[in-house]
């Protein structure tokens, strides 16, 4: 396919345009997206806190393949092709606790954790198990790229991306203070997802600036104004907002949830919430954190599934309860505004003259940091393969 003619979104903020509607509604640029902005980099699929023990596996879509996140025996992360090397057979169908092995339910071969081949039952003939040609070896489990960070999932589904450490190098420098800091999950009060009618690249676009808040969110912009938010930029990485007036949530008796340790200063007041390309949305605080990952279900749906952690164990505790619920319900409630305006940008894409609209050159910045960010990716080398 032939992409349009980008220039215009790489042009100047003050001068340039957004993305015309056809990343928005077109089903081959759907697919040449898929690859160039989201298998060639590193994408959030998942959460480690769902696979928290050695065995537990959990099997993921992620834009038509078919994944399998696991904890192996040493405790580590790893994401395979959910997919047998004998007959292609998916391998795990519902999130489970895996014995010592992984058996296809087809021919009962089997792989280790570490996604090795370690048996193969009658392949020579019955009670044969081993036959010339077939090399365990060479046959283990496809492993994809996979990375954790601030408990997310990240795969390269292509394996072509910088190393994370590089790809996420500025966004770990800027959230040093917590670098390294364990994350605690509540369980089901923090835990929440939206469906939405829109394309993905929408929900980051909106979550990156904070131009919107008076108009969509008045309750927030009533203590946190636009005034009092600061835009967050790095070319090529990650944009996004932080605000300077952030005030923790008080329960009864002043009871507030407990800091990080050994945060300096600045975040007192200051919380960040940045868009890291292409799909993972995180929100950090003194006290508390979220991330959401967007799922591109298609061209026109996402599904953005949201986890709220705590600083300490102790905002774990049954003390904390209404707590949690509170701030469960907030950040719920805000998220929630949002989807009005991601799916009524999506259905005004469908107007067939708009020409991807102009930036406010003093509000804009971060969400025409992502649209360049698109528009690089995808002007780079032959674009005449969606593959």
């Amino acid at each position: 396919m032939a992409l349009q003619d980008l220039s215009d979104v790489l042009t100047p903020l003050a001068a340039a345009r957004g993305l015309p509607n056809a990343h928005y509604t077109d089903d081959a640029t759907f697919a040449l997206e898929r690859r160039r902005l989201l298998f060639d980099n590193w994408s959030g699929i998942g959460f480690a806190k769902d696979i928290p023990e050695p065995g537990d596996a959990r099997p993921i879509e992620f834009l038509g393949i078919p994944l399998l996140a696991l904890r192996t025996r040493a405790g580590a992360v790893k994401v395979f092709q959910n997919t047998c090397r004998h007959r292609g057979m998916i391998l795990v169908e519902s999130p489970k606790k895996l014995g010592g092995v992984i058996r296809c339910p087809y021919h009962s071969w089997c792989y280790s954790l570490e996604g090795r081949l370690v048996t193969t039952p009658h392949v020579g003939g019955p009670g044969r198990n081993t036959a010339p040609g077939i090399e365990r070896d060479g046959l283990g489990l496809i492993e994809i790229r996979s990375h954790v960070w601030r408990d997310v999932i990240f795969v390269n589904v292509t394996g072509t991306a910088p190393e994370f450490a590089r790809h996420a190098a500025e966004a770990i420098r800027r959230w040093s203070d917590f670098e390294g800091k364990p994350l605690y999950h509540a369980g089901a009060d923090s835990s929440f997802a939206f469906d939405a009618a829109c394309n993905w690249k929408l929900a980051v676009e909106n979550y990156c600036e904070s131009y919107h808040l008076p108009w969509v969110h008045p309750g927030l912009n009533s203590y946190s104004r636009l005034e009092d938010h600061y835009h967050i930029e790095e070319p090529g990485c990650f944009s996004g907002q932080g605000t300077s007036v952030y005030r923790q949530l008080a329960g009864e008796g002043a009871r507030r949830f407990p800091d990080f340790d050994g945060l300096s200063g600045r975040w007192d007041t200051a919380a960040e919430y940045v868009a890291l390309y292409p799909n993972v949305l995180f929100g950090t605080h003194r006290d508390h954190a979220f991330a959401i990952i967007l799922d591109p279900v298609a061209k026109d749906r996402t599904v953005e599934r949201v986890e709220l952690y705590y600083a300490q164990p102790e905002a774990l505790e049954p003390e904390f309860a209404a707590l949690r619920a509170r701030n469960a319900e907030l950040w719920k409630n805000v998220f929630a505004e949002d989807i009005f305006v991601v799916e009524g940008m999506q259905k005004g894409r469908r107007g067939p003259y708009f020409d991807g609209g102009r930036f406010s050159p003093a509000m804009d910045g971060p969400t025409h940091l992502f649209h360049k960010w698109v528009a690089s990716r995808l002007t780079e080398g032959d674009m005449t393969d969606a593959r």
